[in-house]
């Protein structure tokens, strides 16, 4: 198993997203993950911080496929790869009804068909091939070519039956959030993985976000969490995983506690799935100045 960290974008500066990749590559690991929300361009971060940080994989989790025409995004993404030396894994998902309808005015209607489409758009041109492709929910006629620039792998947000076997038949893995170990032993890797075999694949990767903190108060720091980020839950993809493992918020799959805690919980994901499927990235909250952690 792999472990990185997970860069949340809102809400700080680019000085402060470098110094925290350049930070958890000197401390070895693994990967850092950009988050894609209203605020700052993922894939330009990305690109930005790459200059500056070598060595450590650099993501996305995850670019909104709606708002972002396939053509458009593998140009994008094939940029930040040769930018950053080929280090790109790209990360997509539909994300959710409120932001692409609510937000950008899109219909979300049929999600998995249009990323099963989008897949079949951008995977051919993300390797520099011709596209005319001709779906129910999109149509992409064109050609990406940036000379030193590598396929990246492509991850899907898949958390439910039907996007699992699109990310194991389509995809090189899943993101997920919000899963637990035991959601991910018994309902993720056996899917994905059933999946990928089914269409000759390699065994697919899994990203697993974790949130965690470390802390001598973990009820409150539940707590504070579960009001910052508690409207997450009623998202419908997200309600339904947390129904299905039996959490009754995000709140609930978080890891607090002393670094034992936490450090237990991480190895419960590992021991979850096979090694071949790990690429699992955290994100670490840590009390605020003045107070024991």
């Amino acid at each position: 198993m792999r472990i990185g960290i997970f860069v949340v974008t809102e809400g700080t500066t680019l000085r402060a997203m470098t110094d925290q990749v350049d930070g958890a590559a000197r401390a070895g690991l693994d990967s850092a993950y950009f988050a894609q929300l209203t605020a700052w361009d993922a894939l330009t971060v990305l690109t930005l911080v790459g200059q500056r940080v070598p060595d450590i994989e650099l993501g996305t989790s995850v670019v909104q496929t709606y708002p972002r025409h396939p053509l458009a995004l593998a140009g994008q993404a094939l940029t930040a790869q040769a930018a950053i030396g080929n280090r790109l894994v790209l990360g997509v998902g539909p994300s959710h009804p409120s932001i692409i309808e609510g937000g950008f005015g899109y219909s979300y209607e049929r999600p998995a068909r249009h990323v099963r489409e989008y897949l079949g758009a951008l995977r051919p041109l993300l390797r520099g091939e011709q596209v005319d492709y001709r779906g129910e929910t999109l149509a992409a006629s064109g050609r990406v070519e940036v000379p030193g620039a590598a396929p990246p792998p492509v991850l899907i947000s898949a958390l439910g039956p039907v996007m699992l076997r699109l990310a194991g038949e389509l995809a090189d893995g899943t993101v997920t959030v919000w899963a637990t170990p035991e959601t991910i032993g018994e309902h993720v890797v056996p899917a994905i993985t059933k999946a990928a075999r089914a269409a000759g694949r390699p065994a697919p990767r899994v990203v697993a976000s974790l949130l965690a903190g470390v802390t001598a108060r973990p009820e409150e720091l539940r707590g504070e969490l579960a009001a910052r980020l508690g409207a997450a839950g009623e998202q419908p993809s997200y309600r339904a995983l947390l129904d299905r493992q039996g959490t009754p918020g995000v709140a609930d799959t978080i890891a607090v506690g002393d670094e034992d805690a936490v450090a237990g919980v991480v190895r419960r994901y590992a021991e979850a799935a096979p090694p071949s499927c790990w690429s699992t990235r955290s994100a670490t909250t840590r009390n605020g100045p003045g107070r024991s952690t």
